[in-house]
């Protein structure tokens, strides 16, 4: 069994985004992702081979599309992302840890 809680063991400076696997297995990976003010390096994109599920548990982000298209995700707010679909954070909260929540599968 592994017990733990999502909104604890949250370091008071983020230098950089830190991201945190949960649960790993062949078929799924859960992270847990914390950002204060972090963005995706401009030019960079993930496309990555799993599909994505990733939801703001706390904080705000937002996500760019290669199209140009900008989804603002707030408390509570998910995006499904398919595999290889280009995208980057183009913002999150600075000041404030933004909690995501990410599953890969």
């Amino acid at each position: 069994m592994q017990l733990g809680n999502l909104f604890t063991n949250i370091p008071n400076q983020l230098p950089d985004e830190l991201f945190e696997d949960i649960v790993k297995t062949s078929n799924i990976r859960v992270e847990r992702i914390l950002s204060d003010g972090h963005s995706t390096p401009e030019g960079e994109w993930y496309d990555q081979a799993e599909n994505e599920w990733v939801s703001v548990l706390q904080g705000q982000g937002v996500l760019e599309y290669e199209d140009g298209q900008t989804i603002t995700l707030d408390v509570g707010d998910y995006v499904n992302i398919p595999a290889h679909v280009k995208h980057r954070v183009k913002s999150t909260v600075s000041g404030a840890t933004t909690i995501w929540l990410a599953i890969f599968y």
